[in-house]
């Protein structure tokens, strides 16, 4: 389920520099810059608003410079977000919906319900189990993250659960069930904004002992969590670039995002030939 918040309609500046590839379900794909097959790849899990919006791309262009590997942008709404670009929301912390907030939300909820249905969890799974069956028949990653942002947060936690991916980061998600949180069996950063109504401090802070509790279990894996002050629902995917905190945190949100792959996507390094004399 989505929530109020993700109808924030700011832009990143610039143009996309990736494609669009057919043969992969339409996602959206940043190659690794050096032309190099890639050993790691990462995939980014869009908000509601999906590829139509530019922010993904941008962000998973900047991505895969920063990572030196192929970042992909499923397409799992199949070109149909369940929500338009219409209501304007806070961008920031301490700023509250008021009920017309709420009505526009609920309107476009309703104006879009065939969409919202066409795209429900059960059904973007599916597409993604798709998406992952291709790299697999068509690529040979050795590792392979996933970061998601508010729908795609949940999406990521998830994916989390499964044997599909090694590492993930969660930004700002909507509401995660108890069963899917206690699912996630690999290393996962949360991006974390300081005032989320839909994920707010106690489920935050639920999921953070959840990640606690299996210390110097087997079942134990990496973690962490990180606040961004003075942020709201949306912060790390469609940052309001005019309020200087929170084109800071959605920067730094970024950092933390590559800095955990770069921690947890190890793959093999290639092993020199050696000639004798």
């Amino acid at each position: 389920m989505s929530c109020p918040r993700c109808i924030q309609g700011f832009i990143l500046p610039g143009e996309p520099t990736g494609t669009i590839q057919p043969d992969f379900h339409h996602a959206y794909l940043a190659p690794a810059p050096n032309g190099e097959p890639s050993k790691r790849a990462v995939l980014l899990f869009t908000d509601i608003f999906g590829l139509p919006l530019r922010n993904p791309k941008i962000m998973a262009d900047n991505m895969a410079k920063e990572l030196g590997c192929d970042v992909w942008v499923p397409d799992y709404f199949k070109g149909r977000p369940p929500m338009p670009l219409t209501a304007m929301v806070p961008d920031r912390a301490g700023v509250k919906m008021t009920l017309w907030d709420w009505a526009k939300f609920i309107g476009a909820a309703l104006w879009n319900l065939p969409a919202v249905i066409a795209s429900r969890p059960a059904v973007v799974d599916e597409r993604l189990a798709s998406f992952f069956a291709l790299l697999k028949e068509k690529k040979t990653y050795e590792k392979i993250g996933a970061v998601g942002y508010c729908f795609g947060g949940t999406t990521a936690a998830r994916m989390g659960g499964t044997n599909y991916l090694n590492s993930i980061v969660v930004a700002h998600p909507a509401p995660i069930d108890d069963t899917v949180l206690k699912s996630i069996s690999i290393p996962t950063a949360w991006v974390c904004a300081e005032d989320d109504a839909f994920w707010p401090e106690s489920e935050r802070n639920k999921a953070e002992a959840v990640f606690a509790a299996r210390k110097d279990t087997d079942k134990f894996v990496d973690y962490e969590f990180k606040i961004y002050k003075g942020t709201a629902h949306g912060f790390a995917s469609r940052p309001n670039l005019e309020l200087t905190e929170i084109k800071d945190a959605h920067e730094k949100a970024l950092e933390q995002t590559i800095a955990w792959f770069q921690k947890t996507l190890i793959v093999s390094e290639p092993v020199q030939g050696t000639t004798e004399g």
